[in-house]
């Protein structure tokens, strides 16, 4: 399954002086930076980067599982100081598959089981 990742710097997580910054480059941002690459050269990173003036990742990586996912972020040196947002996402062929049914109940004029008696429309 593929999880878009996005990771934002906290606030809390700027550096303040510029040993801090230091600190957050030579600990944190670079060692990410070649986690990742080397996550994309094992083509569990297929897609997205570094955010261009910010210090953001966002990104599509492959996880077998929400476990999984969780372990390969956490890993990450720079996670601890970072908002992230992991989204689950489906293929194009599967939403259209799901939304088949939909497509056929409206064309019959039928509401959804769920919907029926709850006076609103689907």
């Amino acid at each position: 399954m593929e999880y878009l990742v996005d990771m934002r710097l906290a606030d809390s997580g700027r550096s303040t002086t510029p040993a801090e910054g230091l600190r957050l480059l030579e600990h944190y941002i670079l060692p990410t930076l070649e986690r990742c690459q080397q996550l994309a050269a094992e083509h569990r990173i297929v897609a997205g980067g570094p955010v261009s003036g910010a210090i953001a990742l966002a990104f599509i990586i492959r996880a077998d599982s929400a476990r999984e996912i969780d372990a390969i972020v956490a890993e990450l040196p720079v996670w601890p100081r970072m908002v992230t947002t992991v989204t689950p996402l489906t293929t194009f062929a599967d939403r259209a598959t799901s939304l088949r049914p939909r497509l056929e109940r409206l064309r019959a004029g039928t509401p959804r089981a769920d919907v029926v008696g709850a006076g609103g429309a689907p």
